[in-house]
C-alpha cells in the first residue's frame, strides 16, 4: 500500500461528475496538481449502505476543503456509468458535486494497494495529497466502518500548518513550540 512520502500515480482517470448529463468520457489527469491539495478517499461499492454515509458527509465539507486549496475526489471500482445512476437516484448524492472516479479497472486501486483481496473491492482509504502529488496521510478502514470527513478536514488543516500539532489539535489553537 502506497503511505506518506509516496508520490499518488500520475495516471489519467475516468470520472463522472453531476446528473446532468450521462456520462461521456470525462476523465481526471491525477499528476496535474494546479499548486493544490487532494482530498482522494475510496469508498467499496455503490448503491450500498455505509458509503452515501460518507460521500454525504465529505460532500458537505467541500467548500471546507476549497477553502484550505484542496480538491475533493471521490472514488470507488464502478463504473461512470454506476456512479451516474446512483446520483440520480439519491438527492443527497446528486448534491455531493465533486468527481467521482470510475474505477472499474481498478487500476488507480491496484496502484495504490487498496483493493481487499476477498471481496475484490476497494477499502475505504483516504490519501491528502499535498500539492507536489507527495502523499502526506493515509487511514484505511475495513469495509463495515465508516470515516469521519471532520477527521480529514482536521489532518488537513494539522498538515497546512507545517507545525508540530498535539493529539486533539484543532485550527486557531496554540502547535507545540519545542524549548530552544
Amino acid at each position: 500500500m502506497l503511505t506518506v512520502g509516496d508520490k499518488l500515480p500520475a495516471l489519467t482517470v475516468p470520472v463522472q461528475q453531476g446528473t446532468a448529463a450521462l456520462p461521456a468520457g470525462e476523465t481526471l489527469d491525477l499528476g496535474n496538481t494546479g499548486g493544490r491539495w487532494k482530498i482522494l478517499f475510496y469508498w467499496p461499492k455503490d448503491f450500498t449502505f455505509v458509503c452515501p454515509t460518507e460521500i454525504v458527509g465529505y460532500g458537505e465539507l467541500k467548500q471546507d476543503f476549497a477553502d484550505r486549496d484542496a480538491d475533493l475526489i471521490g472514488a470507488s471500482t464502478d463504473t461512470a456509468h454506476v456512479h451516474f445512476a446512483w446520483r440520480k437516484s439519491d438527492e443527497q448524492l446528486a448534491e455531493a458535486d465533486f468527481p467521482w472516479i470510475a474505477d472499474n479497472k481498478k487500476e488507480l486501486a491496484d496502484a495504490l494497494g487498496i483493493i481487499a483481496p476477498d471481496e475484490g473491492v476497494a477499502y475505504r482509504a483516504t490519501f491528502i495529497i499535498d500539492p507536489d502529488n507527495v502523499i502526506q496521510h493515509v487511514a484505511v478502514n475495513g469495509l463495515n466502518v465508516g470515516r469521519n470527513p471532520a477527521e480529514t478536514l482536521r489532518v488537513l488543516d494539522a498538515l497546512q500548518t507545517d507545525e508540530l500539532c498535539p493529539c486533539n489539535w484543532n485550527d486557531g489553537e496554540e502547535v507545540l513550540r519545542p524549548a530552544a
